[in-house]
């Protein structure tokens, strides 16, 4: 069991001392309503295309916009599309944009904007490049349209210009779009509800937002993160506070209007405050897993990662986790519990749990004992707890687990590297994933292998011909056929490891209304009385 030993009341001269900061602040701003959250992590990344951190896509939704959108339903729906129509023979998709459109810098949107942005967004994520590979040419028609053609018909183009989980195919403008995706683009100009106030932004420290005056929103009611995006604010404050009892303190004085990802241990707290609202804000929630890393010894050998599937109990992870069993599930399913592309195969070695098999296995692989690198993000609400899960997990399976702690931000740009882990590289790290980011092979890019592979850089040439031949099946039958060889396939390869699923919760102040509901955090909506 492992628990967290906080003194409440530093911590409540830290939440008084805040109180002073924020009262001038306050005084500073006049009657301008301002809302002031504590997010998921520290901003440094600005690019939601060079990296899939959640914290960087929650700041992208706030100055992007998206061609089309998920609304409750997860069913798509034009957002920056006004209108659009299929050919008969199913190959090309004419797009015309929605007028009154305008980048932050008072320049309006332009069709060539929007066909830079989608072959940048299909050079990185995994849907975009499975799109990419079935598209002939994508081109600008006028200032206002632009068509894509596709070599054969396929039926997840629009599905693939709505995805709401990361890599979220945003619209940039055609200077910062014609950026090599795999460079961080760093000016941040979007055309969405909001403006990203460079001024006042220090990376890692605090991040401001302000209503774009020059945003002209959809008529539709708003709906996850379709329909009209209505701000009601003037301006977002985000500011980091890598000390999650801190924050508790902060929210529950009054003195921060949301917590985007309070710690679990601490949610009982904020539940017996009357003024707070603890709820979860994603409909579907999230998995946990390990990543791997395919590349290094120990684990660039099949049977050293396979045995590290009997050594790991899933309900440890859970318990210390989330606590509360009816907010989690075991799942072995690579493409999540409770979706259509649900699949136990291959999952013997979760139900036969056993530390010493797996400790055999690891020395007949060739294991000696040589320290692995592990990756713990020690100011992650949720990833800080599992990755000390994981060393435990890891120990008891008798590997030498050497931890380099650091703040996720640091983690989301170290996991990147190819280094041995001697040499600033890795073996192992922990991460999560929205249900609906992970639900089936072409949207869940750490499923990902070989010339698309994500951090871990797994490489099984059956998985890359099994992804495209369901990318192409239209009989259901068959497709779920396919998810089940999949599913043996990336358990037999260890793509990477399935450590549950959970609903995690957010937490916020009663005078706030309109929260939408949804796996990003959007503060367009939303009231503050």
């Amino acid at each position: 069991m492992f628990t967290k030993v906080r003194s409440l009341t530093a911590l409540l001269l830290v939440a008084a001392a805040m109180v002073a900061v924020t009262a001038g602040d306050a005084r500073a701003q006049g009657q301008k309503k301002i809302i002031k959250s504590v997010p998921i992590g520290a901003l440094k990344i600005v690019d939601p295309i060079w990296t899939t951190a959640y914290i960087t896509r929650n700041h992208a939704y706030m100055v992007w916009d998206t061609l089309f959108a998920l609304d409750a339903k997860n069913e798509p729906q034009p957002q920056m599309v006004d209108t659009w129509n299929v050919s008969a023979n199913k190959l090309t998709y004419t797009f015309t944009l929605r007028p009154g459109l305008m980048w932050h810098d008072n320049t309006p949107v332009r069709a060539a904007d929007c066909v830079a942005s989608i072959r940048r967004w299909g050079a990185k994520d995994g849907m975009g490049r499975a799109l990419m590979g079935f598209t002939d040419k994508i081109e600008a028609i006028d200032d206002k349209s632009f068509r894509l053609v596709l070599k054969q018909p396929v039926g997840f183009v629009i599905d693939a210009l709505a995805k709401i989980d990361s890599n979220v195919p945003f619209m940039m403008p055609e200077r910062l779009a014609k950026t090599d995706p795999n460079t961080q683009i760093t000016e941040v100009i979007g055309s969405g509800p909001f403006r990203f106030i460079k001024e006042e932004f220090v990376p890692g420290v605090k991040v401001v937002y302000e209503k774009f005056a020059g945003y002209v929103p959809r008529k539709e009611p708003a709906s996850q993160a379709a329909g009209g995006k209505v701000v009601k604010i003037d301006r977002v404050e985000s500011v980091y506070m890598p000390d999650a009892a801190v924050a508790i303190a902060a929210l529950g004085a009054g003195e921060v209007d949301v917590i985007e990802s309070p710690a679990n241990d601490l949610v009982k707290i904020l539940e017996k405050n009357p003024n707070v609202v603890v709820r979860p804000n994603d409909p579907l929630g999230y998995v946990l897993f390990m990543l791997v890393n395919h590349l290094h010894p120990p684990f660039d050998k099949k049977e050293a990662r396979q045995a590290l599937l009997w050594g790991i109990k899933q309900a440890e992870f859970l318990e210390v986790v989330i606590g509360d069993s009816k907010r989690y599930t075991e799942c072995p399913a690579i493409y999540g519990c409770g979706t259509q592309n649900e699949s136990r195969a291959g999952a013997e070695a979760f139900a036969g749990f056993n530390p010493e098999k797996a400790k055999a296995l690891l020395k007949a692989a060739g294991y000696n004992g040589q320290p692995i690198v592990q990756l713990d993000p020690t100011d992650n609400a949720v990833l800080h707890p599992a990755a000390l899960v994981a060393t435990q997990t890891l120990r008891r399976m008798g590997v030498a687990v050497d931890v380099h702690a650091m703040d996720f931000s640091t983690m989301t740009q170290r996991r990147a590297s190819k280094n041995p882990p001697a040499q600033g590289g890795w073996n192992v790290f922990l991460t999560n994933a929205t249900m609906t980011g992970i639900a089936n092979p072409l949207l869940n890019t750490f499923s990902l292998n070989c010339e698309q592979a994500w951090y871990g850089w797994p490489c099984d040439k059956r998985i890359v011909d099994l992804s495209r031949q369901w990318a192409l099946e239209l009989d259901p039958a068959k497709r779920k056929q396919i998810i089940g060889e999949l599913q043996k396939v990336h358990l037999e390869n260890v793509t990477y490891i399935p450590l549950g699923q959970y609903r995690s919760v957010i937490a916020y102040r009663k005078n706030l209304q309109g929260m939408i509901a949804s796996p990003p955090l959007f503060y367009w909506n939303v009231e503050k009385n």
